[in-house]
């Protein structure tokens, strides 16, 4: 069972399997912020933990449930000539339900004036929501993690220590995002770009990721470079 420790290949795969699921659950985190954003202040931080605990909770046991994972990978219907699997009409239903969900807050956020805006969500529906999420991503981070690692042991790991700076970062990037009402737009913009990811992906189309995240990237440098001129701009008008 541990006898990958002595083999220098596995250390490798579990360092490269860690540093890809904290990139992935970029994701995660972004869409827990503008949940947990709903909710009252002092029910934020308790679903931020138990989002993510769900978060890992669910990714180890699709990792100890991997046949049955891998079998979402085989044909289940045929549509309009095209094959779809299981892992296709998750995906479907997750890149529907995230572009839903970021076009509402846009709407609401553009719409709703700020001194007139009330808590949208209860606890037990922004968890619900979280937990909807949850299954999508973990799905492709288990198959990512199948197709990188061969020891079961260092997936699991891999995740735990993923879910912990997962953990570690959202309060700071959900109170980051809250605190910048542009910040919160350029989030929900990420949103709808990675539903419309996992929409076409659902179809057959391969959407390499590193171009997806290189946008995110791109983009909220620039959102930075805003933020910091509308500061230095504030103290000179002092």
């Amino acid at each position: 069972m541990f006898e990958w420790l002595m083999d220098p290949n596995a250390w490798i795969g579990l360092m490269t399997l860690t540093v890809l699921e904290i990139v992935l659950g970029i994701d995660n985190i972004v869409f827990l912020s503008i949940v947990v954003s709903k909710l009252p202040e002092h029910q934020r931080e308790k679903a931020r933990k138990i989002g993510l605990t769900l978060a890992m909770g669910i990714r180890l046991l699709l990792l100890a449930s991997i046949s049955w994972v891998m079998s979402l990978t085989t044909p289940w219907i045929t549509l309009f000539g095209m094959e779809l699997t299981g892992r296709d009409l998750i995906l479907m239903g997750g890149g529907l339900f995230l572009i839903g969900k970021a076009s509402t807050e846009i709407h609401h956020s553009i719409e709703v004036h700020e001194e007139k805006k009330v808590t949208a969500t209860t606890f037990g529906a922004a968890l619900i929501q979280i937990l909807l999420l949850d299954v999508i991503f973990s799905l492709d981070s288990v198959i990512t993690a199948v197709g990188l690692v061969e020891e079961l042991t260092v997936m699991m790991i891999a995740v735990v220590i993923a879910v912990g700076v997962m953990m570690w970062a959202a309060k700071p990037i959900s109170d980051f995002v809250e605190r910048h009402p542009s910040v919160k737009m350029l989030a929900l913009s990420f949103l709808i770009l990675v539903g419309f990811m996992l929409l076409i992906e659902g179809f057959g189309v391969h959407v390499p990721k590193g171009y997806i995240y290189f946008a995110m990237a791109f983009s909220l440098g620039v959102e930075m470079l805003n933020l910091l001129r509308r500061k230095k701009l504030a103290e000179r008008v002092k």
